[in-house]
């Protein structure tokens, strides 16, 4: 009997909707990450409206929402193979749209982190679907061009978070950050519903593995817990220590589980494959530094410069702008070069930018010449290595790992988020802010960038001659 992957693959590829099924995905990969920028841009204006809450409180909605997502993507992926992407896709995107209503209302931080949570479940259901029907939708051929366009909309929605988000909070309140996903998703669901095909590859059974994503989320959660509340003098330096030392015990404590256990929540043997082990080192280096760089730029506007929202969110936007043709043209070149130089020259002028911001910005407002550089530079940067670290990473999976290679992937990254986020908090969320307060954010920016150009020396991706 033919599977359904094989009997739906043919009809997808043969007809000429590649780019539509493209077009539906990224719909809700937009709504995703538009989303993410978003709350980047609004975090002081919601810490505001909470008088009773500190810096450290709200920075979990953002963390809870990453560790979460980074410990149910993996799973989520061998669902959507299972159960069918297109199934699971529109699931998961009116998850995350209910969600974002959730948090748009919550009277509280406490249960802004719990619509966060739910929020992140249905970006999880969602995220590995969406590439999924991506990659079964294009020749193995191009699919290096189909990254390095999917890539620019992730790219594309961080450029247009900052100023959109920043508008839409000084329009109508930091509410409507939330609820804006409410009619691009309704959308999306529409389009998914009428025009794709279902695509899946049936396993047997999936058993979730509790135990593990109990270690990840414990694991992430207490080294989070360790870097945030370091200067806020609720806990002795030593038992903060301790958290950080512990959530690392708790994280390598699952690679004997994962062994022991038949099903775990990720196989460790596709970490066998050189390729796909340092893209992902790298991606967790890199991650780190992009999410500190990103999150400072709004300190620093609003903070040093003292630019109101609007302006401050507008002003962030050239950078991420430059991210969507850097990355189309990087992918049509990884095709020809594999990734591997482009990752390098990427990190490496990622590194030359967190130096720019170090040295150059002062007290006194010059964006021209003083910030627009380094943020075209770091736009640049980060076109070259997003799309192709998340390209490089599933480029010798088998199809059926597709979904599972690209969640483990992006898990990771998460990952790095939150300790990106983390780090940020504990370095700038406090008043009043100077201008030596960012100097041991970019060294960090600078030596993470520099580490992720080192990793990605044995990743090799070079088509072979024919």
């Amino acid at each position: 009997m033919k599977s359904a992957a094989n009997i739906n693959a043919p009809a997808i590829k043969s007809a000429s909707n590649t780019w539509r099924v493209f077009a539906i995905a990224s719909i809700a990969i937009f709504m995703v990450s538009l989303d993410t920028t978003i709350l980047y841009a609004g975090f002081n204006n919601i810490l505001q409206s909470f008088p009773n809450a500190k810096a450290s409180d709200l920075s979990w909605a953002m963390s809870a929402y990453s560790i979460v997502y980074a410990a149910l993507l993996i799973p989520a992926g061998g669902i959507a193979d299972k159960y069918g992407r297109k199934k699971i896709f529109i699931l998961g995107t009116l998850l995350f749209i209910a969600a974002s209503f959730a948090c748009g209302a919550s009277p509280s931080v406490f249960w802004l982190i719990v619509a966060r949570v739910f929020q992140s479940i249905g970006a999880c259901l969602l995220s590995p679907a969406a590439l999924a029907l991506v990659l079964e939708a294009f020749p193995k051929e191009k699919r290096s061009v189909a990254m390095g366009a999917w890539g620019a909309v992730g790219a594309l929605a961080a450029a247009l978070g900052p100023g959109i988000g920043s508008f839409i909070i000084d329009v109508g309140g930091w509410e409507w950050a939330f609820f804006i996903n409410i009619p691009i998703g309704l959308f999306c669901i529409w389009l998914s519903a009428t025009q794709l095909r279902e695509s899946a590859h049936p396993r047997k059974k999936i058993r979730l593995d509790w135990l593990g994503m109990l270690q990840l989320m414990v694991g992430v959660s207490a080294i989070t817990f360790g870097i945030v509340e370091m200067k806020t003098g609720a806990w002795d330096t030593t038992g903060l220590i301790g958290f950080i030392l512990a959530g690392i015990l708790v994280l390598l404590s699952y690679i004997p589980w994962a062994k022991f256990n038949p099903e775990p929540l990720f196989d460790l043997s596709l970490f066998k494959n050189r390729t796909f082990l340092f893209a992902n080192l790298a991606g967790f280096t890199f991650a780190i530094a992009f999410s500190i760089m990103f999150f400072s730029f709004f300190f620093w506007m609003k903070e040093i410069w003292h630019y109101p929202q609007t302006l401050a969110g507008t002003a962030i936007m050239p950078g991420p702008l430059s991210v969507v043709p850097t990355a189309i043209i990087a992918g049509k070149l990884a095709s020809k070069i594999g990734h591997r130089p482009l990752l390098i020259a990427g990190s490496i002028t990622y590194a030359l930018s967190g130096l720019w911001y170090m040295l150059i910005p002062e007290a006194n407002p010059n964006y021209l010449q003083h910030w627009l550089p380094g943020m075209l530079l770091s736009g640049m940067s980060i076109g070259l290595v997003m799309p192709s670290l998340s390209a490089a990473a599933v480029h010798a999976l088998p199809p059926k790992d597709y979904a599972v290679g690209s969640a483990i992937n992006h898990a990771i990254r998460q990952i790095g988020t939150v300790i990106g986020v983390a780090i940020t908090v504990l370095l700038l969320a406090k008043a009043p802010l100077q201008i030596i307060d960012f100097k041991t954010t970019y060294a960090i920016h600078i030596s993470l960038a520099l580490i992720t150009a080192l990793l990605c020396i044995p990743i090799n991706t070079k088509p072979k001659r024919k």
